[in-house]
């Protein structure tokens, strides 16, 4: 993950519905990193890094933390279709708040259904930040 701030001095208005598919498509993102650490958790190999009622209650809080994810996403995702495609924005000063570079290029005007982060990494692949 690489940590930079774009500044935009030109502003471009872009579709509403356009960038709120951005959106989803990063939450959809978000849910997906956050489900693959469960694994880790309930299958601890032999590890007893916390008792059983902590690891219940950490397992518990990464499904609420999935669900609220891909509840929003789908939220966003409704309301989008009821807004019209000419509705333009200016999201200069949002993007400029956006830390991690990858997601600011997704939002940006990325690919409407990509994502920001890779999923899908070689074996010893790591971002240091």
């Amino acid at each position: 993950m690489h940590s930079s701030v774009v500044t935009h001095t030109v502003q471009i208005e872009e579709s509403l519905p356009e960038i709120l598919m951005r959106v989803v498509s990063e939450l959809h993102d978000v849910a997906y990193l956050i489900e693959r650490i469960e694994p880790f958790l309930t299958n601890a190999n032999g590890v007893d890094f916390m008792d059983a009622a902590d690891r219940m209650m950490v397992l518990q809080g990464i499904d609420l933390a999935v669900q609220k994810t891909r509840g929003l996403a789908e939220f966003i995702d409704t309301v989008t279709a009821s807004i019209p495609e000419e509705t333009l924005i200016d999201i200069t000063t949002a993007l400029n708040l956006v830390k991690l570079a990858d997601m600011q290029r997704a939002l940006s005007g990325g690919t409407r259904r990509g994502h920001s982060q890779p999923i899908i990494k070689t074996a010893g692949d790591c971002d240091l930040f």
